[in-house]
């Protein structure tokens, strides 16, 4: 079967003097601006009255809260004694290695902290920052791509590629675009859609939690799962009649995403149903 060869782009995208300037870099800086505007619009229509100040505020402090919340969940999660020879390198963010799950806890408290400080519903930031993080993921997995971590398992189909650093020999899905494509792309498409108007909050940020755990568990039948996690769950595999490698961190960790974000939707739309009986009897 036809393979394409993994293009092997520079992870660096320019250089300013001593300074070294990635495209994993730029795909964060990007993200961020992307879901400021996009925030800015939805403050808007939405009537909120936070203003752009307030909003960069909020994305500054998601931005810390993903970058420490990912960068922590790799480290402790996916790279369990890869860092005890050199630990310097849990601060080389530029090089890869951020954790989903781990950056949504870290988003998830800045939230709080914001909502707090500026006497604002929870759930109505994260509706907002619902419809910024698909953007972020779209990007992120792009960036996964460029800098050749997070292939996919081996396989004889026509886009299988073939080269990846580190791969070995043979064919493999490009799990990272699948993942740009699915957990990025399609769920900012959702998400434009119901935020067309103002919803009952927790509705867009349930939605997003349902569509990012179902695209995730999906998708980890693709991507290659971290060796070192592999004989964790090879009891659990077997309970399930699965080789083991069939379940992964990334479906685990996505199942209570999926739970959280049903109940979520299940809550908002029994209270839009209220809501349109109480105006009825008005």
């Amino acid at each position: 079967m036809a393979s394409f060869a993994y293009p092997n782009i520079d992870p660096i995208a320019f250089t300013l003097g001593p300074l070294a300037v990635r495209w994993y870099g730029l795909a964060y800086v990007v993200a961020f601006l992307a879901a400021w505007w996009v925030a800015g619009i939805l403050d808007k229509r939405w009537k909120l009255g936070l203003g752009p100040e307030k909003l960069m505020t909020a994305v500054l402090v998601a931005v810390a809260g993903v970058i420490v919340g990912g960068r922590l969940g790799y480290v402790l999660v996916y790279g369990v004694g890869k860092y005890f020879a050199d630990p310097l390198k849990v601060f080389a963010v530029w090089d890869g290695g951020m954790s989903f799950h781990g950056g949504l806890v870290g988003i998830l408290l800045a939230g709080v902290w914001f909502a707090r400080r500026y006497k604002v519903s929870f759930l109505t930031m994260c509706d907002l920052g619902a419809v910024g993080a698909p953007i972020g993921i779209f990007f992120g997995r792009l960036a996964n791509f460029v800098n050749g971590e997070l292939w996919g398992r081996t396989t004889d189909v026509a886009w299988g590629v073939t080269g990846f650093p580190g791969a070995g020999p043979g064919a493999r899905h490009p799990s990272q675009l699948y993942e740009a494509g699915l957990e990025g792309l399609v769920i900012f498409l959702v998400m434009l859609y119901l935020a067309r108007k103002r919803r009952v909050d927790g509705l867009l940020v349930g939605w997003m939690l349902t569509l990012y755990g179902i695209f995730r568990i999906f998708v980890e039948f693709f991507r290659e799962p971290d060796q070192q996690l592999v004989e964790f769950f090879r009891p659990l595999a077997s309970q399930f009649g699965m080789h083991s490698g069939d379940v992964t961190m990334g479906m685990v960790l996505s199942v209570p995403m999926v739970v959280v974000g049903v109940w979520l939707i299940v809550r908002a739309t029994r209270a839009e149903s209220r809501m349109r009986k109480a105006a009825v009897r008005a």
